[in-house]
Formats: structure tokens, C-alpha cells, sequence
């Protein structure tokens, strides 16, 4: 690291159990977000602030004005219309224009996927649908890529990561093939704004843990928050011995 850079990151630096190591394990890097909505922009913008030295941006999607409410990283009007990695990636150069930056902004097929998911060092999925998580956790398992996954609806949340080191629990042993995306849309149930940033910011902070090697990571422990009582649940999911997905590895 050069002296603009120790400083930058400083406070990461002085606690004990991130070091000098940790922050250079964050610039050596690479993570591919895959969504840059309402958890994909607290989750890029503090991977990117932290250091992390190579981002992947997917998003195949264009910025709307109904986004702007809760999508921080797309807050300029101006935006509207513009891919979505794009505009996320002028967000993340203004904010640490040292890191590298790539945008995928075609959707990411199964080939495609897997191509990027070897690439990165740990995946965050951010998207909106089962069928893209769905996929992406396929990926990830057969990859042994960690998976950092999120999900916000109304004033609910849950966080969850799989280490996918052919062992535990993935995420086709937490919801099957007849989960409902209508009941987790935002465009069709609503979100409260600060509530996707609360699990955003906790993904990175996940991501974080696991690339530095520091702390337990959320490991096939299922984090639920009900925001309209700010109570907490954690629960421990149980690899299904029948899952399509992770069953067989």
C-alpha cells in the first residue's frame, strides 16, 4: 500500500484483527455484486469505501424515478433511464476512484455466471427474484463460492451466507421451486427505504468478514429483522438432505 492509502483506510487499519494484512486481503479482492438496487447500493458503495480492490457490478436494469426513494446509489435525477451498473459505477468512482470497477450490464446467464463467479472471491446476491437467486446459488455451490444473500420487503429483512465449501446448508435447502416472488417485490408490496440499507450494509459487512478472515460470518445462520418492532431473530438452517442443488456434492 502507498502512504494516500494508509491513510485512506486508517481506521480499518488500527483495529487489531483487520491490520495491514486485512486491508491489503480487501485490495487484492474481487466481488461480484448481482443486483444494483435497494441492497446492491449500500452494499457496493461500503465495499468500495472499504477498499475492496476489484468490484463487478451486474445489473441488466435502467434507473426508474420510483427507484431513487431507496437505490442511494443512483440519487441523481439525471440518472433515470441509464443502465443501473453504470450509473452505480460513476457513484463508486467519485467515492474511491483508486479500486477497479467492471459493469455487466446484460443479464448473466448460466455459462456467463459461472465464468464471473470463479473469477470473485466471494458473490453477493442483491437481485429481487427466485429465479435469479435460484441460479446464482447453483453457481456459487457447484463454483464453492461464498454466497452472501439478502432479501427486504415492506419493513422485513433477512440476511443469510452460504460458504459453499461442499459441506452445510445452501440456499435451495432455505425456499423450493413454488416460492412466490409476487409476495417480494417491492413493486408490488412496497419497502421502507432504510430498511434495505440496514441489510445492505450488513451484507458488506459480511463480505468484509469473510475476505479479511475476521469474526464468524453468518454461516447457514438465517438473520430476520422485523423493522416495525426492531426485533431480531437468528435461526440455524439444516442442509436438506434432499436439496437438487447441494445434496449430491
Amino acid at each position: 500500500m502507498n502512504d494516500d492509502q494508509l491513510l485512506r483506510y486508517s481506521r480499518q487499519i488500527m483495529l487489531p484483527y483487520v491490520d495491514v494484512k486485512g486491508q491489503e486481503k480487501l485490495l487484492d479482492a474481487r466481488v461480484l455484486i448481482i443486483g444494483m438496487g435497494g441492497l446492491g447500493s449500500p452494499v457496493a458503495m461500503y465495499l468500495a469505501a472499504a477498499g475492496v480492490g476489484h468490484l463487478v457490478l451486474c445489473d441488466f436494469d435502467e434507473v426508474d424515478l420510483s427507484n431513487l426513494q431507496r437505490q442511494i446509489i443512483h440519487s441523481d435525477p439525471q440518472r433515470i433511464g441509464i443502465n443501473k451498473a453504470q450509473s452505480a459505477y460513476q457513484t463508486l468512482h467519485q467515492l474511491n476512484p483508486d479500486i477497479q470497477i467492471t459493469t455487466i450490464t446484460q443479464r448473466l446467464e448460466k455459462d456467463t455466471l459461472a465464468e464471473q463467479v470463479k473469477l470473485a472471491d466471494v458473490v453477493v446476491d442483491a437481485t429481487d427474484n427466485f429465479d435469479s437467486r435460484f441460479l446464482i446459488n447453483e453457481v456459487c455451490v457447484h463454483q464453492q463460492t461464498p454466497l452472501v444473500s439478502g432479501a427486504a420487503i415492506r419493513m422485513e429483512g433477512q440476511i443469510i451466507v452460504f460458504a459453499n465449501q461442499g459441506q452445510g446448508p445452501c440456499y435451495r435447502c432455505l425456499y423450493k421451486d413454488d416460492a412466490d416472488d409476487t409476495a417480494t417485490t417491492c413493486s408490488e408490496n412496497g419497502i421502507l427505504a432504510p430498511v434495505v440499507g440496514i441489510i445492505g450494509s450488513m451484507q458488506a459487512t459480511e463480505v468484509l468478514k469473510i475476505i479479511t478472515g475476521i469474526g464468524t460470518p453468518l454461516y447457514a445462520s438465517l438473520l430476520l429483522l422485523d423493522a416495525w418492532t426492531m426485533d431480531w431473530r437468528k435461526m440455524k438452517l439444516p442442509a436438506d438432505p434432499q436439496c437438487p442443488v447441494c445434496s449430491g456434492l
